[in-house]
């Protein structure tokens, strides 16, 4: 790739007058010898997958074999159709399909990972919500994979976007960068514009632990994953307005790497801490490991519950 940072990635796209997803489908085309069609094809192939697991997710039954998560999309999505969310239609929907796909993810169902498994609903979550929005075609989309792309890349070799190494903020915290910045682009915005959403994303993402109840990637992972894709609307809202990201984004990505690296173990996906070791985290976990239904939380703290150490996880499995 021609681009190590989004600064650079800004610049060539401005220099030769072309979109991110323009810049980023040549460097790859380049990189790989495969075509610009054939991978185009591809993305578009993925782009379907996203669009099918949305659809599943809010026409199907989808709960966990663990029982811990299931049936929450369809509750928002009802909100939006029957109800008047505070959000708006179009948050509460985008957040709807986030969290149709996370479900269908815990589920065993497939998904695409965007960057990760763990943060699989939300760039499908604002993506096929805004289309339906704002009547884009796939082609569209597909490009906006690609600029969500280009952004990951450079977040993924400057950072993380593993939660294993590098807390939630690498998984949620860059797929909100990524579908902020992608969004710019789909709304015609500029490279600079969608640089500075994708700063803004991240910048209120710093330091979001990795914390999954019993190691599974449901609670409290499918919620960050609706809430993600409301707080990336947000974030490109606010790159088309021309608000600037103060911190450069190319910063904010190092601090990410900072702050993760300075993450104690417990709080990157071991389940040893947050959530996952409150009192209510750790009986759910041992019901699972004693084969038992989830149980509904308690209004006082059990008193005889030892602290369980559930083994990490690979980042591949997230």
């Amino acid at each position: 790739m021609r681009f190590r940072t989004l600064k650079q990635l800004a610049e060539i796209s401005g220099a030769e007058n072309k979109t991110l997803a323009e810049v980023m489908i040549e460097d790859q085309a380049a990189e790989t010898g495969a075509s610009p069609e054939t991978i185009v094809a591809q993305m578009a192939d993925y782009y379907q997958k996203m669009k099918e697991a949305v659809r599943i997710g809010l026409s199907e039954q989808n709960v966990s074999r663990s029982g811990l998560s299931g049936g929450d999309a369809v509750k928002v999505l009802d909100l939006v159709e029957n109800g008047t969310p505070s959000s708006g239609d179009p948050s509460s929907r985008a957040m709807a399909y986030a969290l149709a796909v996370s479900e269908v993810n815990a589920s065993m169902g497939r998904i695409i990972a965007t960057p990760t498994a763990g943060s699989c609903g939300i760039i499908p979550g604002v993506f096929v919500s805004s289309q339906e929005r704002f009547g884009w075609s796939d082609e569209h989309m597909v490009n906006g994979l690609f600029a969500a792309g280009a952004i990951g890349y450079v977040i993924a070799n400057n950072s993380f976007i593993s939660g294993a190494e590098g807390g939630c903020q690498a998984e949620v915290g860059s797929a909100i960068g990524m579908a902020a910045g992608a969004m710019v682009e789909l709304r015609g915005g500029s490279a600079e514009q969608a640089m500075h959403a994708v700063g803004l994303a991240l910048k209120n993402t710093l330091g979001l632990i990795c914390d999954p109840v019993a190691g599974l990637v449901e609670i409290p992972c499918i919620v960050r994953n609706g809430l993600g894709a409301v707080n990336a609307l947000a974030a490109a809202d606010m790159g088309l307005a021309g608000v600037r990201s103060a911190i450069p984004s190319d910063e904010v990505v190092s601090v990410m790497l900072e702050v993760g690296a300075a993450m104690p173990s417990g709080h990157r996906e071991t389940g040893q801490g947050g959530l996952a070791q409150t009192p209510t985290g750790r009986k759910l976990t041992e019901g699972l490991m004693r084969g038992r239904k989830p149980l509904e939380p308690e209004t006082e703290e059990p008193s005889t519950l030892s602290t369980l150490k559930v083994g990490i996880r690979s980042p591949e499995s997230h």
